[in-house]
């Protein structure tokens, strides 16, 4: 059924909206520690520069064979220029609306040995004007789209989260979000939230055992009248708990985890492709784990091609 299910998803076209950011990543070896202070001091190498944050989510839906639109902010920096470059070369069509009040996200990573040492953050706030050119571009895109996938990193790009979840519904388009902070009323409506268990348990609660996740999850899709909640509980997998509904727990597939950078993108990108070809639920949620366990075993934020996918359905235990 999954491949058959990938086959599909190369007929879909997702609208991606939310906050994108530049990757960089500095890679060098460490031999010695700082006489300035308790630090190491890493001789950089070589570097390298990604699309991040919701752009890595297109990239995730365009590595999967699907159409994409991206909707986000950028600053009217070289950074914006160097995403652009970066978007054309993976065959994303973009609308990314420029703010001269803005700085472009900058995440940059210094890794040794495939380890991340340090990660320095460069960003500020969204104008208002910015936030309301995106939710017009998003409803000029909407008729155009099978999903709607909400990358949300909480960099104020998504001002409109209300509207553009009650437009999706009203076009009777899928809304799948991947949420941030601890107050989740904005995603009212949507589809499917896909929290991490930390972020879940900042808005829910601690839960021990599969029993409390479920009630705590149903209880917050009741309030928040989502369809779903899924939970990723890194090596022990991910849970799914509809409204009303199945529940569903999977283990995790990773043999190897180099980096968990960026695999919610792949997550939520898997998952809104399959929910746009109307994929029943199990399969949605074996194609994502099986996409996640891929990712988790590349260096940086990364994603999973058809062929990987085939490939680990073909033999999981290699």
């Amino acid at each position: 059924m999954l491949p058959q299910l990938l086959q599909k998803i190369a007929n879909t076209r997702a609208l991606v909206v939310g906050d994108v950011m530049l990757d960089r990543y500095w890679y060098g070896e460490v031999d010695r520690i700082s006489p300035e202070a308790p630090v190491p001091v890493v001789a950089v190498a070589r570097a390298d520069e990604r699309p991040g944050g919701a752009a890595n989510v297109a990239r995730n839906v365009r590595a999967l064979g699907a159409r994409c639109r991206l909707l986000s902010v950028t600053g009217d920096d070289r950074e914006a220029d160097t995403l652009v470059r970066l978007l054309d070369e993976a065959g994303i069509d973009h609308s990314l609306c420029r703010d001269k009040l803005l700085n472009t996200t900058i995440k940059l990573r210094v890794i040794s040995r495939h380890q991340q040492l340090l990660r320095i953050d460069f960003e500020s706030p969204v104008s208002k004007d910015a936030r309301v050119r995106l939710l017009d571009h998003y409803l000029k895109q909407l008729p155009q789209s099978n999903v709607v996938i909400l990358s949300d990193y909480g960099k104020g790009g998504l001002g409109y989260l209300k509207e553009m979840i009650e437009a999706a519904r009203n076009a009777d388009v899928p809304v799948v979000v991947d949420p941030k902070g601890e107050d989740y009323s904005g995603y009212r409506g949507a589809t499917l939230i896909t929290p991490n268990r930390r972020e879940f348990e900042q808005v829910a609660g601690r839960f021990r055992d599969n029993a409390e996740l479920e009630t705590k999850a149903r209880a917050m899709a009741e309030t928040l009248e989502l369809g779903a909640v899924l939970v990723t509980r890194g090596e022990e997998g991910m849970s799914l708990i509809e409204r009303r509904g199945k529940t569903l727990h999977v283990p995790a597939r990773a043999r190897e985890v180099f980096d968990v950078t960026g695999a919610g993108d792949t997550v939520i990108a898997t998952l809104g492709c399959a929910y746009a070809v109307g994929a029943a639920l199990q399969d949605a949620i074996e194609l994502a784990n099986v996409a996640a366990g891929i990712v988790v075993g590349k260096l940086g934020a990364a994603a999973a091609a058809p062929a990987e996918i085939l490939r680990e359905l073909a033999h999981p235990e290699n």
